[in-house]
């Protein structure tokens, strides 16, 4: 399987829902919803890969970092490299489904056990949607971690105990969904969350708890305050709220707040290993990746999904061998111009 071929096959699958344009920047499908893109004007979306493309690395070659070390060590897990896949839900709804949730979970969970990394997996609606990533933890005897919408505390402890009877690593709570209609109109409703509910939420489970939809610094520390083992620096992919910045314009505040105490992933607009670089140098200690995943999935199921984290993990080797940076620790804001 080669690239070019890889995104053809996901064009031909994808399409109408999603053009796989050779610079996914959102422009296209923006405000396409139902469908791939960002919400309103699209404005969120191009944020996340604009605030990227913005920064720039600068090339260091009189050093010694000829081999670097990827490795990162996540809730204990030791993974291949700072690169995890982004939860993605609905995909049925988003896509005609071209592509389902249990495909696609699946898939990257497959893929993850494969590369040596991890999947989060998503919720929504429907009951079958968080109900893949459990099954697919199952089906492939390996890992994940389930994120859950941010419903009543109940139920939202209802699905960690499932997490935690299928050997979930840890579970998240996309609090940025906070205001997703669809969930509401289906009898499922959704809301911000207070630090005494993700105390509340923390306090009753054994596993580690991350925050998703994080893109302030007071409440990076309402989380870590909370008991969260870490935080998702994130605007939901650009899909629930126009005209917010890039997650690579507010990481480094919100890192500078609380890296050290918590763990810091960050998502949005991540289109190859360097923007992993970038991200890590802006402060995050690790990355979730969504579309470049989501079209490897489409264009090769879990071998296109496989094959997508091996380049980004390539490319994020060869990017901190041309910086200078021998190690994940060795990475800094001085890699960025």
């Amino acid at each position: 399987m080669d690239y070019k071929t890889l995104l053809e096959n996901a064009r031909k699958r994808l399409a109408p829902h999603c053009r796989v344009c050779k610079h996914c920047d959102g422009v296209s499908c923006a405000g396409e919803m139902p469908g791939l893109g960002g919400t309103g004007s699209g404005s969120s979306f191009q944020n996340n890969v604009k605030a990227l493309a913005k920064l720039k690395l600068n090339l260091r070659t009189l050093h010694e970092a000829s081999e670097p070390d990827l490795s990162f060590s996540f809730c204990g897990m030791p993974l291949v490299a700072p690169v995890m896949v982004a939860p993605l839900a609905a995909l049925g709804f988003q896509t005609g489904n071209k592509l389902t949730d249990e495909q696609w979970t699946d898939a990257v969970v497959a893929a993850a056990r494969q590369i040596g990394t991890i999947a989060w997996t998503g919720d929504g609606p429907e009951p079958s949607f968080f109900a893949a990533g459990i099954n697919a933890m199952r089906k492939n005897n390996y890992a994940a971690v389930p994120v859950i919408k941010p419903r009543a505390n109940e139920a939202i402890l209802e699905r960690i105990k499932q997490a935690e009877q299928a050997g979930a690593l840890a579970v998240g709570i996309d609090v940025d969904a906070a205001g997703i209609i669809n969930m509401k109109l289906k009898g499922q409703p959704v809301g911000p969350k207070t630090k005494a509910d993700l105390m509340y939420i923390t306090e009753n489970t054994s596993l580690p708890v991350f925050v998703k939809g994080i893109m302030t610094p007071d409440e990076a520390l309402i989380a870590a305050e909370a008991g969260a083992a870490g935080i998702v620096v994130s605007n939901h992919g650009g899909r629930v709220l126009d005209h917010t910045p890039g997650t690579a314009e507010v990481l480094a505040e919100i890192a500078a707040e609380v890296r050290g105490r918590i763990l810091v992933i960050a998502d949005g607009g991540i289109r190859s290993g360097e923007d992993i670089l970038k991200m890590l140098a802006l402060g995050a200690d690790a990355v979730l990746v969504g579309r470049p995943l989501l079209f490897g999935v489409a264009g090769g199921d879990a071998e296109g999904a496989a094959f997508m984290l091996t380049k980004l993990i390539n490319e994020l080797r060869t990017a901190m061998i041309l910086t200078g940076c021998a190690s994940l620790s060795a990475i800094s804001p001085a890699v960025l111009r």
